[in-house]
């Protein structure tokens, strides 16, 4: 399932607080939510006008709604959408319920993992039946058009089943001399063609869905209905007609000679083929690989120092050059390898159906016969090295312009790297790159945490209501082989890797230490310090925080620990015991991205927070979005009910302070108040 798609999910179940469990499970493992919960008819029929769910999820346990009024007030809806049950357990009787009253699936809140498993399956299965609605709409009118475009064109076309004409267009007719398609009508295809091709053209007729791959052309003797012959080239394509397969094909009158023809494609100089024909025959290279062929690889071959060759041969015997260089390629391919000129001195080259040792065996073959070459240029016999740049061909890079990109970059790479060098790009090779290089960066992680080299910055939370001392929030920083790196890169190392808990002590230890200076001088300061789901399950951080506040004997609220809505959410009952101790130790606590949820306010009767700082979905471009002004407003007047301070974050703009300040809100933050700075 994408991840930047939003799912619409409709809530018919009492318990709120088990919605926003799910909620936050969904967020959690990076899916984007936006959710709705209805109890009765009306709020049913409420959250089918305003949020159009994609997603109806049904708790049978709901007594104020069955599952046949809800499925059909959503048919009369018209909008497809899925239905999952919702259980607490997997009941046979009871699951069979579900299904039999139109439930697609059936998730089990017990159970996070079936739950989002189930969720990814029914709506990467509903966006799969939107997009063959589309997709079948987009056929009928492509269908339409290609039927105008087939009467309008000028090729004899025909659509052929079991042997017999179903359909040609009026170029057809024309070719093989009939009036009307009646004429054609109980006529096999065969009668069309001269019996010195009629065995190969009947193989084919015979049997198309079966073959591998159709041929591309066929040249054979034509007869027409006066009893005339022509030659003609026939193409084949597999096609439908009203549903039925059938076979198209499509007669071209030989007005060259193919031998001409084939000449015309290959070039002059060096007898391989030209450029345009060799980007024909790559464009069927990656068709096939869609298809999901395997073991191609485009090379791009260029003798090194070109320019110092030919100023040293001149310019009238590069082409010699050329051409015995591209003999020593010649001699080298397969029977279904191409070659061609795609540049001046730029070769390129299509390997089929190699393994990939047998490609970079084939590369070294040809350096190594280029190399041990003397080659005759007019009177002058010279050595020459070659750089060999390409990329593997597969499904991933199954694109001309891609693959040609790919190619000529590792060519210019090979080539910056001295000459007679070979680089070559495998599609498959970044899962390998991204774990060697997640390997490095931790390591520089580890390093840092054992020798100081991550760093802090603050940024300061203004007061808008006067509050006293100073207020900010406590940014970390890690010195990078290029300078800082942002935690966004690193903490999803961390945390995989098991080292947030490690991380938040050296944070919290270079607070406290901060605290401790600060206070020496005068300056009373509150640092909101983010925390990690690693630390808030660590039996061992209270007690070592204890031990760390009493040596520096600091003033109680001075450390704001913060985590977010939809983290606590997930991690409730850990959450509730250790901010209780850590109010213990004279600590506040901070809801950050709060607003987010169904009922965010009904977390705070769990959770003793302190701040809630609004989430900043809510700042972005808060003066053009008056309904997020009265959400912001609705929060600080709930907030200040409870007794709690809000803080606004992401403030860009001087008319979103003023704002904020009239919702009452009593904190702003933001680069537009001021940019973090070194602590």
């Amino acid at each position: 399932m994408k991840k930047d798609l939003v799912i619409k999910i409709l809530f018919i179940e009492n318990s709120l607080e088990e919605a926003e469990q799910i909620i936050s499970l969904l967020r959690n493992s990076g899916i984007a939510v936006r959710p709705a919960r209805a109890t009765n008819a009306e709020q049913l029929q409420a959250a089918l006008d305003e949020l159009g769910p994609d997603i109806v999820m049904f708790d049978p346990a709901i007594t104020t709604l069955s599952l046949r009024e809800v499925v059909k007030l959503m048919d009369a809806y018209g909008r497809d959408y899925a239905l999952l049950g919702l259980v607490n357990s997997m009941d046979n009787q009871l699951v069979a319920d579900l299904f039999v009253g139109g439930a697609r699936g059936v998730a089990s809140r017990t159970h996070p993992k079936q739950l989002t498993a189930v969720l990814q399956r029914e709506f990467d299965s509903l966006q799969a039946r939107r997009q063959l609605r589309r997709l079948e709409a987009s056929l009928r009118e492509s269908e339409r058009r290609c039927d105008a475009l087939l009467d309008s064109s000028t090729d004899a076309i025909a659509y052929v089943h079991e042997g017999m004409h179903v359909r040609a267009n009026r170029a057809y007719l024309e070719t093989f001399g009939y009036d009307e398609f009646d004429d054609l009508l109980g006529m096999p295809v065969l009668d069309m063609i001269d019996s010195t091709h009629a065995d190969e053209f009947k193989a084919i007729l015979r049997g198309p869905q079966g073959q591998e791959k159709l041929p591309n052309q066929l040249s054979l003797r034509a007869r027409r209905a006066d009893a005339s012959h022509f030659d003609a080239t026939v193409e084949f394509a597999p096609a439908t007609f009203e549903g039925e397969p059938c076979l198209q094909i499509v007669f071209r009158r030989q007005l060259v000679d193919p031998a001409t023809l084939a000449q015309l494609q290959r070039d002059p100089v060096t007898g391989l083929f030209n450029r345009a024909h060799t980007l024909e025959r790559i464009d069927t290279a990656v068709a096939a690989a869609a298809n999901g062929k395997k073991g191609q690889a485009l090379l791009l071959i260029e003798p090194d120092n070109w320019s110092s060759i030919v100023a040293s041969i001149g310019l009238g015997k590069a082409d010699e050059l050329i051409a015995g260089f591209a003999d020593r390629i010649r001699i080298l391919l397969g029977s279904t390898d191409v070659a061609g000129m795609l540049a001046e001195h730029t070769f390129g080259v299509v390997l089929d159906s190699r393994q990939d040792e047998a490609i970079r065996e084939w590369i070294s073959k040809l350096q190594h016969s280029v190399s041990n070459e003397i080659f005759d240029a007019g009177s002058r016999s010279i050595t020459v090295n070659t750089s060999i740049g390409g990329s593997l061909l597969g499904e991933k890079n199954a694109n001309t312009d891609l693959l040609l990109n790919q190619a000529s970059q590792a060519l210019r790479n090979a080539q910056s790297q001295g000459g007679g060098k070979v680089e070559l790009h495998d599609p498959a090779a970044r899962e390998k790159a991204d774990e060697e290089r997640e390997q490095y960066w931790l390591g520089l992680l580890k390093d840092a945490l054992a020798n100081d080299g991550l760093m802090l910055y603050h940024q300061q939370a203004i007061s808008l209501q006067d509050a006293e001392g100073d207020f900010s929030e406590i940014l970390l920083r890690m010195n990078g082989p290029q300078g800082e790196v942002l935690p966004g890169f690193f903490m999803p190392i961390a945390e995989k890797h098991g080292l947030n808990g490690d991380i938040d002590r050296w944070v919290l230890k270079q607070t406290i230490k901060t605290l401790r200076e600060r206070d020496k001088h005068g300056q009373p300061t509150t640092f909101f310090v983010k925390l990690t789901a690693a630390s808030l399950q660590d039996e061992h951080l209270l007690p070592w925080l204890g031990e760390q506040l009493a040596a520096a004997n600091l003033k109680h609220g001075r450390i704001v620990l913060e985590m977010t809505e939809s983290k606590v959410m997930t991690l409730l009952r850990p959450t509730q015991e250790f901010v209780n101790g850590w109010k213990k130790l004279g600590g506040k606590f901070a809801l950050e991205q709060f607003g987010s949820g169904l009922n965010s306010f009904q977390l705070l009767n769990h959770v003793d927070a302190d701040y809630v700082k609004i989430d900043r979905s809510y700042m972005a471009e808060l003066p053009r979005h008056p309904e997020n002004q009265k959400k912001v407003t609705e929060i600080c007047q709930q907030a200040r009910e409870l007794n709690r301070q809000t803080i606004a974050e992401w403030v860009e703009d001087a008319t979103s302070t003023s704002l904020l300040f009239a919702c009452g809100v009593d904190f702003v933050q933001g680069n537009f108040l001021q940019p973090p700075q070194r602590l």
